[in-house]
């Protein structure tokens, strides 16, 4: 099962120095949690929790990326570009897997699959037993579509517009966390559905 699916603003090199690290900070544009069990605590207590832990995840996402920008000789940039308006292929856009221990940040392992795309990236928090093939498979399905869903308001900014489209596109895509093994003909109901052409 999917625990989690981020979209992040990476954070390139910081212009101004300020950043510890030399990076400005990753940002979480977009989050979706699936199946999480009631925690111990007052529920502002627990969304506070959840939200610790996806920054976890984004900041170790982030991590890798420049990690594989670097070792390509490719330098990140700090600026989110505007999104394309057309079909994008991702098949050949980098991406990979790393797993949590068990308290870093979640009671038990996880599994994250991710993909870099521009300066932003997408990671599916999975479950240790989960089918790493097909998470691979899913993230690269779903990111060209979540792209075209959800509109960013200009270059640079990180405010999302219409994120209740992508809410939607996963409710089909990945119905309460669980992977589908997706066929073409669903894909295309699904995106003359949505009104989202994504390249494949």
């Amino acid at each position: 099962m999917v625990r989690a699916l981020l979209l992040l603003a990476l954070g390139g090199a910081d212009p101004t120095g300020h950043a510890p690290t030399g990076h400005a900070p990753c940002r979480p544009l977009y989050t979706r949690v699936f199946g999480t069990p009631p925690g111990p605590g007052d529920p502002p207590r627990q969304r506070l929790r959840r939200k610790e832990q996806l920054l976890v995840v984004a900041r170790q996402v982030a991590s890798q990326c420049r990690l594989l920008q670097s070792s390509s000789g490719r330098p990140a940039s700090p600026q989110i570009p505007q999104l394309p308006n057309e079909p994008i292929s991702l098949q050949d856009a980098p991406g990979g897997l790393f797993q949590l221990p068990p308290g870093d940040p979640f009671p038990d392992r996880v599994t994250v699959a991710w993909l870099s795309v521009f300066t932003l990236a997408f990671a599916l928090v999975c479950d240790p037993q989960e089918n790493l093939s097909l998470a691979e498979i899913t993230l690269r399905r779903l990111a060209p579509r979540l792209l075209l869903s959800l509109r960013l308001l200009g270059p640079g900014a990180d405010v999302l517009l219409r994120p209740e489209t992508a809410d939607v596109l996963l409710d089909r895509l990945l119905p309460h966390g669980q992977m589908l093994f997706l066929n073409e003909r669903f894909l295309q109901a699904v995106d003359r559905e949505m009104g989202v052409k994504a390249s494949r």
